[in-house]
């Protein structure tokens, strides 16, 4: 009986990342390759026995999306910040990075990347104005009827595909870098777009890893909390430093229900290897093909604005260090996480010295 539990759990943040892997498609990620990331962490948790699995998530493919404007440069983003993350990961520096910021710091960066999923989420509406309003009418209201995440995704995708398939008889033809069973190895390039991208990315895997890494090892009711951080980013970049040189798209932390398991390993683990197989049957580019771009917008909005905005902006302005957390927050929604943090720490440097409260 604890196995269909466990199973159940797997099944319901399978479904909250199908959506989210559409969206890497739409971006030009390959997911043939990813299959392998999936393999590789669920080797891991089950050698190391973790908790935390790893998952494609709406916050990093949004960034990366942002700022890379080229398959080529968001390939490169995720290989230099997977880089990045990999020396932080084996060195140990996370946590004394997030000890250094502080949580004011923190917490206004996720905020403002709330802000960020928001404004990326209207800009697919005005971009594509009826099915985006289909998507992002049904998932606030789902998520204010039932305040779940999984259903709020499910129902506004599925909503806005069959509106887009009625009306229009939406199909797309994906790219074949996207959607061929094969390993084609892309070289990274760097430019200012590459660097700026691979340093928002890391910024954000930061906070990323030890909030959604924490908050699943919180729903396992163990304690101390059985997540070991390190461990969790030299994963993830592993995974994304093979499958981003083969076009694949990035995985990284996710709040999963699988650590509210009867055995939150195994079910993590089985979420994984779901997903592998979604991904290597090529099941995934044939839902793909009928899914519009814009059907996320929904999920996209209820995330930003209800999910990652509210809890972390009433953090970021809380204490002493309020104002310093403030000025994080917008600079992050406004330019991107990478200069949101470095003017954060900036400001937690400058006025002491200067002798000047905040």
């Amino acid at each position: 009986m604890t196995f269909i539990e466990d199973l159940i759990a797997a099944i319901g943040v399978v479904l909250n990342g199908i959506p989210q892997g559409i969206l890497a498609m739409t971006l030009g990620f390959a997911v043939f390759p990813t299959t392998f990331s999936f393999i590789f962490a669920s080797a891991v948790n089950g050698i190391f026995h973790s908790v935390a699995p790893l998952s494609f998530q709406a916050e990093s493919l949004a960034i990366t999306g942002d700022i890379g404007k080229t398959h080529k440069e968001r390939i490169s983003i995720i290989f230099f910040g997977s880089l990045i993350m990999f020396f932080i990961g084996v060195s140990g520096l996370l946590t004394q990075i997030v000890d250094f910021l502080g949580e004011n710091i923190i917490s206004g960066m996720m905020a403002g990347v709330g802000i960020m999923l928001a404004k990326i989420s209207l800009n697919m509406v005005k971009s594509d104005r009826e099915i985006g309003l289909v998507s992002l009418i049904t998932a606030v209201f789902i998520y204010l009827l039932t305040k779940d995440l999984v259903w709020t995704i499910t129902l506004s995708v599925i909503l806005a595909t069959l509106y887009a398939r009625i009306k229009t008889k939406y199909s797309v033809d994906l790219p074949e870098h996207v959607t061929q069973r094969k390993f084609v190895f892309t070289k990274p390039i760097i430019n200012t777009a590459v660097v700026r991208g691979a340093l928002s990315l890391a910024c954000l895997n930061i906070s990323a890893n030890i909030s959604y890494g924490l908050l699943t090892g919180q729903m396992t009711g163990i304690e101390p909390n059985p997540v070991n951080l390190n461990l969790l980013t030299i994963t993830q970049s592993i995974a994304d430093l093979g499958t981003s040189l083969l076009g694949g798209a990035p995985v990284e932390a996710v709040i999963s229900a699988t650590g509210s398991a009867p055995n939150p390993v195994l079910s993590g683990i089985l979420m994984m290897l779901i997903m592998a197989v979604i991904l290597f049957s090529g099941l995934l580019p044939k839902i793909g093909k009928f899914v519009p771009s814009s059907s996320i917008s929904g999920f996209l909005f209820v995330l930003g604005t209800f999910i990652v905005f509210p809890d972390n902006a009433s953090l970021a302005v809380a204490g002493t260090d309020s104002t310093i957390g403030a000025i994080t927050l917008l600079i992050t929604a406004v330019v991107d996480p990478f200069f949101g943090l470095v003017t954060g720490a900036f400001f937690k440097i400058i006025l002491p010295i200067l002798g000047l409260g905040v």
